[in-house]
């Protein structure tokens, strides 16, 4: 695993602590790998979600900072979505 997803997967369990995420997603970062998110938090994976986001590190690591919003990232086509788009949603307001 590399030290950027090591340091993904720390950032989204700080921010998803407590949060009431019933769905699954994925964090594809380009050139990196994947973060899986569910109820159980998140880890280092590449197995099947609901819906599947993608983004380069830079982006990636600008919306775990609250630097970018995602779905201004999404707006922006810094951020690609393929799956349930309301799944997207959700995770997008338990990590901004």
């Amino acid at each position: 695993m590399s030290d950027k997803i090591a340091a993904a997967v720390d950032a989204l369990n700080a921010k998803l602590d407590g949060a009431d995420f019933d769905g699954s997603a994925k964090f594809v970062i380009e050139g990196e790998g994947a973060i899986v998110v569910d109820a159980n938090g998140a880890r280092a994976s590449d197995e099947e979600t609901e819906v599947t986001l993608t983004a380069d590190a830079d982006t990636f690591e600008a919306m775990m900072s609250g630097d970018l919003n995602p779905t201004s990232a999404f707006m922006s086509g810094k951020l690609a979505l393929d799956g349930d788009m309301g799944m997207a949603m959700k995770l997008g307001s338990v990590i901004s």
